[in-house]
């Protein structure tokens, strides 16, 4: 039997930063004369929200995008800009969030008009965070770059949402008003309800018309369109809508760019669908006409408030990528978004260039730990039950050892930019968490399972390797503790939630394959 965990080292002490501090402000200017907001603004419709983890949607705005909290000390910092009117200073986010994870506590609004929005309080339906609120988003879950410079978009797994229920200048009634998003087209679920947009100001489903928001995903439970999804449509409250009829409206496609661009607009019996690849081309419109015809929705009774990444009564079971986004006083025309678009695609969305590398989709790998007790030590399953720990693989090990310690690495079943791991001998399973231990279960084809077998790489908590955060929760890493392997937070109610040594459990080599 190997030896307990270690008792806890003693720590030195960390300069903690201020809450607040805004990191990486502007201080060189850039040649962009316009960016979205100033579009919409010179076309007759503008921003009364905007909000961006990677860019400026002003050409002349200078402040911050959002800010982080960490979880070693529960500081605060704004993430800011590279230039003015630019990209997010990510580097300045690594920096302050080394050794540790960080969540997006804010998405400052640059209008002006101070919606911001921040984590979605108890609503009708109770959020899993303390007191029913939602979760707030990991951070670094969503690594792109934009226009060749780093940034991270906010990465809404089920559970997760932002609000504000306060607003200024948001639509309300009947009047008119347009929004984008900027979405990651690949990940997305049937859950409700990925939205961003004019909700209700009370948490609550106030009946037909109280919504106007973008929905993404591929949820056939009140409308959808061609295909099998996802679509963009409209939650209108009571109702996803893919244009004017509930149910099955042929006309609207289903889209999977891997940056998309979704377009939801509406005033007094009019509304519209829009949608293109936010890499390039033009927008295409699925739906422009009247409102729909179900009893309610005209007139609208839209409310004001502004939701991310939940229902406007915060149902929170989808999943999503956010990355920027507007809404509008007045309906734009045409012909502005398509302006917009053009700003878009060329603003320079692409994939994180850090990749999975070595772990690449078909790759046969090991797993070896980076704690000094258990450097000689790698994951594997134990035939003798389905438990996933970590034991010493060397040369001398028996075949079976060395087969149970190699993986097969396949695109996320959840989410084809992240990981699941199948074991190389017993076809079919994968590692995934219950009850935040880890399994290694055949896969049964269902979303949860799906959800729980799926782990985003990024680079390792102590530098070296990677680790692997849970794409359902992603707060939790695979993490060895008593050699067991775990699903733990830096920090957290679980044994295996312990700061000692967290960095160090939480990261992995990738070795070459045992078996």
């Amino acid at each position: 039997m190997r030896h307990a965990r270690r008792t806890l080292l003693a720590t030195g002490a960390t300069l903690a930063l201020a809450a607040g501090v805004l990191v990486g402000t502007a201080t060189t200017s850039q040649a962009a004369t316009q960016q979205a907001c100033d579009i919409y603004a010179a076309g007759g419709a503008p921003c009364v929200a905007a909000h961006s983890t990677t860019r400026a949607l002003y050409a002349a705005y200078n402040g911050p995008l959002y800010q982080v909290r960490r979880a070693s000390d529960n500081a605060t910092a704004n993430i800011g800009l590279l230039a003015v009117g630019g990209y997010a200073n990510a580097a300045a986010q690594d920096s302050f969030c080394s050794g540790t994870s960080c969540v997006i506590t804010v998405i400052y609004d640059q209008s002006g008009k101070g919606n911001n929005l921040t984590q979605a309080l108890k609503g009708q339906w109770p959020g899993p965070a303390a007191g029913g609120n939602d979760n707030l988003a990991n951070a670094t879950a969503a690594p792109v770059t934009v226009g060749g410079h780093k940034a991270y978009g906010v990465y809404v797994a089920p559970g997760t949402g932002y609000r504000n229920n306060n607003t200024s200048g948001i639509a309300t009634g009947d009047a008119a008003e347009g929004m984008y998003a900027v979405l990651d087209g690949t990940h997305y679920n049937g859950g409700c309800c990925f939205d961003y947009g004019n909700a209700e100001t009370t948490g609550n489903d106030d009946g037909n018309g109280t919504m106007e928001a973008i929905y993404f995903g591929n949820s056939k439970g009140w409308g959808w369109g061609s295909g099998n999804g996802p679509w963009v449509m409209a939650d209108l409250e009571n109702g996803l809508f893919s244009g004017v009829n509930a149910g099955y409206n042929a006309n609207d496609p289903t889209v999977n760019n891997r940056f998309l661009t979704a377009i939801v607009k509406g005033g007094a019996n009019q509304w519209a669908i829009r949608s293109g690849n936010a890499q390039s081309g033009a927008l295409s419109t699925s739906y422009s006409g009247v409102r729909p015809n179900v009893s309610g929705y005209n007139p609208m009774k839209k409310q004001g408030a502004i939701i991310l990444g939940i229902g406007g009564d915060n149902s929170n079971s989808s999943a999503g990528t956010f990355y920027e986004g507007v809404m509008t006083s007045g309906y734009p025309s045409d012909a502005t978004e398509n302006a917009v678009q053009a700003n878009i695609t060329a603003a320079g969305y692409a994939d994180s260039s850090s990749g999975t590398g070595p772990i690449a989709p078909g790759s046969r790998i090991s797993l070896q730990a980076t704690t000094s007790c258990c450097n000689s030590d790698y994951i594997r399953h134990d035939d003798a039950d389905t438990k996933v720990v970590i034991s010493p693989v060397d040369a001398s090990s028996s075949a079976t050892v060395k087969a149970d310690s190699t993986w097969i690495v396949r695109a996320g079943l959840a989410n084809s930019a992240c990981v699941s791991f199948e074991s190389a001998n017993n076809s079919g399973q994968y590692l995934r968490h219950s009850g935040f231990q880890i399994y290694l279960n055949a896969n049964d084809n269902s979303s949860q399972f799906a959800q729980d077998a799926t782990f985003c790489p990024q680079t390792g908590q102590n530098g070296q390797g990677y680790s692997f955060r849970s794409v359902n929760y992603p707060d939790k890493y695979l993490r060895h503790y008593n050699y067991t392997l775990d699903a733990a937070s830096n920090g957290g109610s679980n044994t295996w939630d312990s700061t000692t040594f967290w960095t160090d459990d939480t990261s992995w080599l990738v070795a070459q394959p045992w078996g």
